[in-house]
């Protein structure tokens, strides 16, 4: 009897040590099956917001930089175009997904800038920066055939006329309302004409709508090749290469060169290893024949590309600039 019951008892434990062998085992295979599934990323289609009409600057970075990332992750990119608000309408989409990595936007300096002038439902850390793609100075753009023959007829006319001259922007808020309200606050005061359509906004100094346009070069590259329009005033500490007989603010007294700047940002809370990996690709397209080609086009150097951690200080750097010569031009209105 006692040999049965020690035998019936080593059955038992036996058994017990068999299930708890397999349980663990399949716990292995899940938690394995686990890691395999957390490490494919992407696995499906990233949908690409560019929070702002087809045409523009930003929308020609999201179509070219897709379709480079499309052979570097292989996963289709679509572009989606939400204009709106000063790209606050795209933004809100990007926010409103999940923070999984499969939704990303192209971040510009004209919606950074809203954080410094206006009052905005997000803020800076609702979205993290993967990479930056663009980096250019800004210009005042006059029609070819334009009675402004530089600067200083312009600077002239806008002194001695005030709020008569009118230059075409992307709207109230952004890094074009930062410059013309700094330019005001010395003397120099014009009538801001805001174009949330870019292709709009190009043509209006052709069609004599506006006087001027404040634009990127890379923006209107065709315009200027087409000669249908020429720079008068580049926002740079520089004269550019391409325009080496236009001035830069820096030389004439004027203290403001905001560069614009195009990046890529996805929402806060996002994996980090995801960042990464998309941050890393954007690199790999940045390094591209095709890309350094796109750049030229844009008339943006070829140092433009910045990772995660160095685009998220440039940004705020960015930022607390753009705060200090809004609010010392306001005040001095």
């Amino acid at each position: 009897m006692g040999r049965t019951l020690c035998k019936r008892t080593g059955q038992r434990i036996l058994l017990g040590l068999i299930t708890i062998a397999v349980i663990a085992g399949m716990s292995g295979i899940w938690e394995i099956q686990k890691a395999f599934a957390q490490e494919k990323y992407p696995a499906r289609s990233i949908e690409f917001i560019v929070p702002w009409g087809p045409g523009g600057g930003a929308d020609q970075l999201a179509r070219k930089s897709g379709k480079l990332l499309e052979g570097i992750v292989h996963v289709s990119i679509p572009v989606i175009n939400v204009p709106g608000a000063t790209g606050g309408s795209g933004l809100a989409k990007l926010l409103a997904a999940p923070a999984d990595g499969y939704s990303m936007a192209i971040y510009i300096a004209d919606s950074h800038a809203l954080l410094a002038t206006s009052a905005q439902r997000w803020k800076l850390n609702d979205i993290m920066p993967v990479a930056r793609m663009i980096k250019a100075p800004s210009f005042l753009f006059v029609a070819q055939n334009s009675r402004f023959k530089t600067w200083a007829d312009f600077e002239k006319e806008a002194k001695a006329k005030p709020a008569t001259l009118r230059v075409a922007t992307l709207g109230y808020g952004s890094v074009d309302d930062i410059t013309l309200t700094y330019l005001e606050s010395k003397g120099i005061k014009v009538i801001q004409v805001p174009y949330a359509n870019p292709g709009e906004r190009y043509i209006s100094v052709l069609g004599d709508h506006v006087d001027a346009l404040y634009e990127q070069a890379g923006d209107v590259a065709q315009y200027l090749k087409n000669k249908q329009i020429r720079p008068i005033i580049v926002f740079d500490t520089k004269r550019f290469p391409a325009f080496k007989d236009v001035p830069c603010s820096k030389e004439l007294g004027y203290e403001i060169y905001l560069p614009q700047f195009r990046s890529v940002i996805v929402k806060a809370g996002t994996d980090p290893k995801k960042v990464q990996a998309l941050s890393d690709a954007f690199k790999k397209l940045a390094e591209t024949a095709e890309y350094k080609a796109f750049l030229h086009e844009q008339y943006s150097g070829e140092d433009s590309y910045m990772n995660t951690e160095d685009t998220l200080k440039y940004i705020q750097s960015e930022l607390d600039t753009m705060k200090k010569i809004y609010n010392a031009g306001k005040e001095k209105k």
